[in-house]
């Protein structure tokens, strides 16, 4: 098996989120033993984003750390885990809602494909980058 990182970048669909993870140093993080639960954006969800708003945070190294590590939760949470909470505590510091009643959401996001598993922890691919606040 792989670690979080090597799956993102062998995914293809997580560019992005590859290149932001890299500009704001967090590879090796994302690589240790954690475990972690990663709620994943997708290119697609990317590119929702207002026009101009990636190469804003791209330069922001801080802000774009600050915002991934929202989508980063310590422990390895699988979806029938999640589905017993109504929130998550992120690595950033804010609460993330989870709703798993109709379908699976995590905040403003659904998850597209849950509980793909990595050495390290596990990603749940969403189709929104989810903000904080």
């Amino acid at each position: 098996m792989a670690d979080i990182v090597d799956i993102a970048v062998s995914a293809d669909s997580f560019n992005t989120l590859v290149q932001a993870v890299q500009t704001a140093n967090l590879v090796e993080t994302l690589k240790s033993p954690g475990p972690f639960t990663v709620f994943a954006p997708n290119d697609e969800a990317f590119a929702k984003l207002p026009t101009g708003t990636i190469q804003t945070l791209l330069q922001n190294p801080p802000g774009l750390a600050r915002i991934l590590t929202y989508h980063v939760v310590l422990g390895k949470l699988m979806q029938a885990d999640l589905a017993k909470l109504k929130t998550i505590m992120s690595v950033e510091g804010s609460t993330i809602n989870i709703n798993c009643t109709d379908r699976f959401e995590v905040k403003n996001a659904t998850v597209l494909a849950a509980d793909i598993e990595a050495d390290n922890g596990v990603i749940h691919v969403i189709d929104n980058v989810i903000l904080m606040g």
